[in-house]
């Protein structure tokens, strides 16, 4: 992995684009203040909300839900123009699930609006449904997770999800991240935020 393990490190991964950090910086993190949350995200994480199985907690909701990772792999490709930050969470107020099935569906998900791609919309029926199902099938408790480990799992790519807001003292710059290099924070500033 590319961080070290959650028992030792105490912490969870959050990407944002570099526009947003200010705001991070000074007001922290909640589930819905990027401008892409409305746009980009909100109907997805409704209908996989809209297929959660009675036994799933009422308090998880995707669609309030600040995402985060319990790590990468070994050499992770981040976007260009982001910041990698490490967080503190209360893990009583998060839930682990495994990312790879919803993200098997989001593009056609999205696409399935566009006319000359609607029978992207047979597939979000069909196969996606079933990749929903798993998704919230394999999903847990953060903190069952810490004893049965899913995220350890090939193939579990544990997401997780957040159910509270994060403050600007629980938040750890680690990587700015360009079109040509990933660079940890302080060398960041120590190239840009030098005095000429």
């Amino acid at each position: 992995m590319f961080f070290d393990d959650y028992f030792k490190t105490g912490k969870v991964y959050h990407i944002a684009p570099v526009n947003d950090l200010g705001k991070i910086l000074s007001d922290g993190i909640k589930h819905d203040d990027k401008v892409t949350y409305e746009y980009k995200y909100y109907a997805f994480h409704c209908f996989i909300d809209s297929m959660k199985p009675a036994y799933i907690p009422s308090w998880v909701k995707r669609k309030d839900a600040i995402f985060a990772t319990k790590n990468y792999r070994r050499e992770p490709g981040f976007c260009s123009h982001s910041v990698v930050m490490a967080l503190d969470v209360e893990p009583s107020k998060c839930w682990i699930a495994n990312e790879n099935r919803a993200n098997q569906i989001y593009e056609p998900f999205i696409l399935q609006g566009v006319d000359s791609l609607r029978d992207a919309g047979e597939y979000v029926k069909t196969q996606g449904r079933k990749l929903i199902e798993e998704y919230w099938e394999t999903s847990l408790s953060f903190e069952e997770n810490l004893r049965k480990r899913m995220d350890l799992k090939d193939g579990y790519d544990a997401e997780v999800l957040i159910f509270h807001d994060v403050r600007p003292e629980d938040i750890e710059i680690l990587y700015i991240v360009s079109d040509h290099r990933v660079m940890k924070f302080d060398e960041w500033k120590k190239v840009f935020c030098k005095k000429r």
